[in-house]
């Protein structure tokens, strides 16, 4: 019996030990880095340093330089937000999330991806939630129908409205 209480007592001190040599090497990895020995001085209370005026203003066209390049004529590409409609606005009963049915019709003259950004508003016209939907690799002319969901419960009586829409040309 005096054998078992005697090696007990070691095994806990070896334990003791070994935490206290662990907790001592973790506390001088974390440690904070030494404060400066640089010397406290007081606040500069000399006169301001004031800078002496150029002669000429360094913002000047030079007169030297080579005409700026003029920008190339572009084709105008109609908005994106004019491609994209709401067909629906519903809220699910059963979670009080709201969703919208988007409709998006191409309307550039290349393969875009659209990703739009919707407003869930309540009663009030308060934004209460935002949802998102996107569609990939739609050719000019082409449409698509995605479901852009909300993030989060709504009241009823929520309404739904396009905040933003970008459109990317594909390669």
């Amino acid at each position: 019996m005096t054998l078992a209480v005697g090696g007990g007592l070691i095994v806990a001190g070896a334990v003791v030990a070994l935490v206290h040599a662990a907790m001592s090497s973790v506390e001088d990895s974390i440690a904070l880095p030494p404060r400066s020995e640089a010397p406290y001085s007081e606040p500069y209370e000399g006169d301001p340093y004031e800078e002496e005026p150029y002669e000429e203003d360094p913002y000047a066209e030079d007169p030297y330089a080579e005409e700026p390049y003029a920008e190339e004529p572009s084709v105008t590409e109609p908005d994106a937000k004019k491609d994209v409609t709401i067909t629906a606005c519903t809220r699910d009963p059963q979670i009080g999330w709201q969703s919208a049915k988007v409709k998006v019709v191409n309307g550039s003259s290349t393969t875009a991806s659209y990703t739009i950004m919707m407003e869930f508003l309540d009663e009030d016209g308060v934004k209460v939630a935002e949802g998102g939907a996107g569609v990939a690799d739609l050719e000019p002319g082409g449409s698509a129908v995605k479901k852009a969901q909300g993030l989060g419960e709504v009241p009823p009586g929520t309404t739904c409205r396009i905040s933003d829409v970008w459109r990317t040309p594909s390669d």
